[in-house]
């Protein structure tokens, strides 16, 4: 093998990580965690010069540490953590654009993307691309993300009003084209827009652009191998810190693509990994400052409940669903499954439990639904997507609604309310989070404005999180589980 022409490059990648910062004991050893994920990432570079290691968005959110910091003290971590290159998740605007753009100053490692502008003057908010070279390579890194970015950013009115989301299949080509005189021996995308829609670009990209990998997130797809679409190698890695995704490329670099590959998803644990001790400290002496704060006892189920799957009735969907029904007294409360964050929690609720469980400040509102757009709505949650590993929306629902839906004859066998077949034409009140409000018509399939011609939206809420607080502070459910309100026969 020519070695001027044909030469190595390892890319280890990562997606939503999530504020995975812990390790977890499963049958007798240690998963997981950002020092164990460190020491991979470091012994992958002592093992091999040629190595990159990058993450596809969503650092951010899903921990107390976190939240609790503003997302500071996940960018002290993943300074740590060093990876080469990052890009933008969804929900790395959780805290609005302005903090984003602070959190982006303090990173040590560039955070890319090419498809968030202010309008006018047309002006892109961060680097849109950055060139790494290794092993006599230039390898080109262009981040793209979904359009649920701007649902993070519209606490901030003046500046969300200037700002646009633009097709990432022409950005693409737009930056591809303006730097086509650099010699790019390798061209990979880091996108944050779920593996469907990575399929969708991948297919939509001129192959004269020379894109040669996708690495994207948002899904959390779990994946044997990459697809391969238009020559276009796609792979992702779950989530969280429990494994990371490794590429051993030879690169071509007179054609300038991949001559070969293999790839694989690599598991994180203390047999495999050495753990980076310092960067272990760090996490645990943020994990000593938020117990101290949170650790107070709210309350004690029953019995542990569980959330194994976000696609199914959960105990844990359940409960948050009924106990806003109680604090708000509408009829139905569709409670967001991937709000959910936690697995399991107690049969003790400590505060910072509930926190880590629900880690979104979301607003909650009321709106008016005929019982015939009701049935669209969750007819439109149990598409097939749902159930073949396609990132959508999913709904827990309070007690009262119960249905039976045949995956063979994609119908309803049953949809009562309080026992009672539900009439078209029958008014219900609902209760939905604020995420869902504003993407409507993805979560629901239907325009927001038909259920707001049976009157008005109402705010229940401005913090979904404290409701819950101080719901559990004062209360002690005592039905707790599964009882069968949604159904699905395979």
């Amino acid at each position: 093998m020519d070695k001027d022409r044909f030469k190595k490059l390892v890319l280890l990648h990562s997606n939503d990580l999530h504020g995975d910062f812990l390790d977890k004991e499963h049958n007798g050893a240690l998963i997981g965690g950002v020092s164990l994920l460190s020491g991979y990432v470091q012994k992958a570079r002592d093992e091999d010069t040629h190595v990159i290691y990058c993450v596809a968005g969503d650092m951010l959110q899903g921990s107390l540490i976190d939240s609790e910091y503003k997302g500071l003290s996940t960018i002290e971590i993943m300074n740590m953590l060093s990876p080469d290159i990052a890009s933008l998740g969804n929900h790395e605007t959780d805290y609005g654009l302005t903090h984003l753009l602070f959190l982006e100053r303090c990173a040590r490692f560039p955070i890319v993307n090419a498809n968030i502008f202010i309008r006018n003057p047309l002006t892109r908010l961060f680097q849109p691309f950055d060139i790494i070279e290794v092993n006599g390579m230039k390898i080109m890194f262009i981040g793209i993300i979904t359009d649920e970015v701007m649902n993070g950013i519209k606490n901030d009115y003046l500046i969300s009003k200037l700002i646009d989301v633009y097709d990432a299949a022409v950005e693409v080509g737009r930056i591809v084209n303006a730097y086509r005189a650099i010699d790019i021996d390798l061209t990979v995308l880091l996108t944050h827009i779920g593996f469907e829609e990575d399929k969708k670009l991948a297919a939509l990209l001129d192959p004269e652009w020379g894109v040669d990998l996708i690495i994207g997130g948002h899904s959390h797809t779990l994946l044997e191998k990459p697809e391969v679409v238009n020559d276009i190698l796609i792979a992702q890695a779950v989530c969280g810190t429990d494994q990371v995704g490794r590429f051993d490329l030879v690169v071509d670099t007179e054609l300038d693509s991949v001559a070969s590959y293999d790839w694989q998803l690599v598991p994180i644990n203390n047999k495999t990994c050495p753990k980076d001790e310092v960067l272990e400290n760090i996490v645990l002496s943020y994990k000593e400052q938020t117990d101290e704060k949170f650790n107070r006892v709210l309350c004690r189920l029953p019995q542990k409940l569980t959330h194994p799957n976000r696609y199914m009735e959960t105990e844990l969907g359940n409960l948050f669903a009924d106990s806003l029904k109680i604090c708000f007294g509408t009829d139905i409360v569709l409670y967001g499954s991937g709000s959910i964050r936690l697995e399991e929690i107690g049969p003790i609720i400590l505060q910072k439990t509930l926190l880590e469980a629900i880690p979104f400040h979301s607003k909650v509102y009321m709106v008016t639904v005929t019982g015939k757009q009701l049935m669209s709505m969750i007819k439109h949650m149990l598409r097939e997507d749902a159930f073949i590993g396609e990132h959508t929306e999913f709904f827990q629902y309070s007690k009262g609604l119960e249905a039976v839906w045949s995956r063979t004859r994609q119908e309803f066998i049953k949809f009562t309310y309080n026992g009672e077949p539900i009439d078209n034409e029958t008014k219900l009140s609902i209760t939905i989070q604020g995420y869902h409000r504003d993407n409507f018509s993805t979560s629901f399939g239907m325009g927001y404005e038909e259920v707001l011609a049976n009157g008005r939206e109402y705010i229940l809420a401005t913090d979904e999180q404290e409701v819950l607080l101080e719901f559990f502070t004062d209360n002690e459910p005592t039905e707790c589980g599964i009882d069968g309100r949604l159904v699905v026969l395979p």
